[in-house]
């Protein structure tokens, strides 16, 4: 592990302009460019705000809207970091085979952006919560935490993502699917109060990032935090975190031939 962040130090300069190829590549030729970042997931709200709000019976929760911009940020952070750390071997393969580094960085970098992206994000959810008045509590405090959670969730899965990607490429498409289940199992839209007593639930705390989720709206709503979810989020995380390094030092160097 000492061997790993001596590496991440010595190439710390082409991480970072990794990561700022990642910023510039995804806003190229884009009018509105960082902009987008705050205007999507608002937009996003607005839709499912306006869909699932009369259908689940919301419509007088003014929170609501919050409620669903806390799930929708961090399962949109998720999904991309983990989507684009799935193909980022593959997109690279002209650089990696004219020059040596640490491959690794490659979907590093790809989450990192995308993390980047998601701390900007966080402003709108900052002023549509003031503005819908969801003031701060010292809980707000507490929501490091699941921030970073979600992080070490998004590197594990990525990692072991973007090996399994190199060999088999129908995974980028596999995932896809995948990931629209795990909206689904992520309470996203809809409070799993309502489902308290059902199966819905029992899902639910199998899922590692409906705990990130569920955490991190209890920080803005100033409701009770709940460790267990923080402990079990974070073991899942490592245990995705050291699989994914394994198996990624071990093929790496067969990488080459199978871009």
């Amino acid at each position: 592990m000492g061997k790993l962040f001596a590496h991440i130090h010595r190439y710390r300069f082409l991480l970072g302009e990794l990561v700022k190829k990642g910023i510039k590549l995804k806003y190229r030729r884009s009018y509105l460019g960082l902009f987008w970042t705050m205007l999507e997931p608002l937009l996003n709200m607005i839709v499912l705000s306006v869909v699932f709000g009369p259908l689940l019976g919301y419509s007088n929760d003014k929170t609501f809207p919050v409620y669903i911009l806390a799930g929708r940020l961090l399962y949109t952070l998720f999904s991309q970091g983990t989507k684009e750390a799935t193909r980022s071997i593959r997109v690279n393969a002209a650089m990696i085979k004219k020059v040596y580094v640490p491959k690794y960085l490659y979907p590093l970098s790809y989450i990192l952006y995308n993390y980047i992206l998601f701390l900007i994000s966080l402003v709108v959810l900052v002023v549509v919560s003031l503005i819908l008045g969801i003031f701060p509590t010292w809980q707000v405090l507490l929501s490091v935490i699941p921030l970073i959670n979600v992080f070490l969730l998004t590197l594990g899965v990525g990692m072991i993502l973007s090996t399994i990607g190199v060999y088999f490429r129908d995974m980028e498409y596999l995932w896809n699917v995948a990931l629209t289940l795990l909206f689904y199992c992520s309470a996203v839209f809809y409070k799993v109060e309502k489902y308290a007593d059902s199966m819905v639930a029992w899902v639910m705390k199998l899922n590692p990032l409906f705990s990130c989720i569920d955490n991190f709206r209890s920080c803005i709503f100033g409701t009770e935090f709940n460790w267990y979810y923080t402990l079990y989020c974070f073991a899942f995380s490592v245990i995705c975190i050291v699989i994914g390094a394994l198996a990624f030092y071990k093929k790496q160097d067969e990488f080459v031939l199978h871009i």
